[in-house]
This record gives C-alpha cells, structure tokens and sequence, in this order.
C-alpha cells in the first residue's frame, strides 16, 4: 500500500511537470507568433569556446548601469521624470520590474525608463521584463549558442532580436547585424 501511494505521488509529479513543460513551450510559441520584433543593442559581447560548440555572452546596452543610455534616458516624459531618472542607480531598482522602451523608425529600443510596475505605459511604450543581476539588468536571453565555426558570422552582431509581447516577456529569435539585418549561419560543404 505505502509503495503504490509512492508510485501515485511520483506519477502525479511527472503529471505536473510535463504539464508545466508545455503550457511554457505554447506560451514561448505565442511569443514567437504574436510579439513584436525589437531589436536591443548589444554592449561587448564575449565569445568563448564549450566542448558542445560556440556560444556568445549577450549583455545588452540598456541593460548596463554605467551605460551613456542608461545616464542620458533618452524620450522621458516629464521633467519630474527625468529627475527621478537621473537619480537611479542599480541599488535603488527592485530586484525584478520592467524596462520601458520605445522603438525608433528601425524597431531599436530606445529606454525610456524602469519601474516595478506594469503601470505607467504611455502611448508607443512596450513593457520588457529584467530581473536584476550582480552587475547588471537581466532582460531575456543572456547567451546565444550557435554551430561550431561559425564564431566569425556572429562576431558582427551589433543587435540581439527579440519577440516582446504585451505582458514584457520575450524570446531570443537572433542577432543582428549593423544594418539590422539577421545574421545566419554559413553553410559548410559537405
């Protein structure tokens, strides 16, 4: 009796699991389908080397606090705001909130501001959710792995790609180069 009630809590776990697996797979496909295209700068990137293949170290330029976006925050809508804003520093943000942008004619995010909330969200506002790391902001996707060998097609990448959809989630889809272009693989012979 003990080991079939056993058996039934670790089945209905592995239920649960499985169930949480899809739910978030659909939910990244929706951001894939449904979200809008915004493309972040990128600050220096880090390529390095695994055993499985290459992979870049993303770390965007609106996320870095001693970032000249991050001093000057660009498009704020008030002076009030531009006080506050001036004053923020990485100690005084919570530990999870939004980054408010607006995207230029090029669909590159300008920051406008941080907050914790969803709310406040002006007209052309698009909420993009961080949470808060050692020495700077998460924003999504912090790494991009790719083939091995093709290190020098993504050396050029000047924008990470992402699916943003209203809720501030996002979903890596590339990186781009300096005239926004996707950046994609070299074909290697056979």
């Amino acid at each position: 009796m003990k080991n079939n009630l056993k058996a039934i809590v670790v089945l209905v776990n592995l239920v649960l699991v499985l169930a949480y697996l899809n739910w978030s797979v659909v939910q990244k496909e929706d951001i894939l389908e449904e979200g809008e295209l915004v493309l972040l700068k990128l600050a220096p990137v880090d390529p390095r080397s695994l055993m499985q293949g290459d992979y870049m170290r993303l770390s965007y330029a609106i996320s870095q606090p001693n970032n000249q976006l991050w001093q000057e925050q660009q498009n704020v809508d008030s002076l009030i705001n531009q006080v506050q804003q001036q004053q923020l520093t990485m100690d005084s943000l919570e530990s999870r909130g939004y980054a408010v942008i607006k995207l230029d004619a090029q669909q590159v995010a300008q920051l406008v501001r941080y907050q914790p909330e969803k709310e406040p969200l002006h007209k052309d506002e698009l909420l993009l959710k961080y949470t808060k790391g050692d020495w700077a902001l998460n924003l999504g996707a912090e790494s991009y792995f790719f083939e091995e060998g093709q290190a020098k097609t993504f050396e050029q990448a000047e924008y990470g790609g992402l699916r943003v959809d209203k809720q501030g989630n996002s979903v890596l889809v590339g990186l781009y180069d300096k005239n926004r272009k996707l950046l994609k693989p070299k074909k290697t012979g056979d």
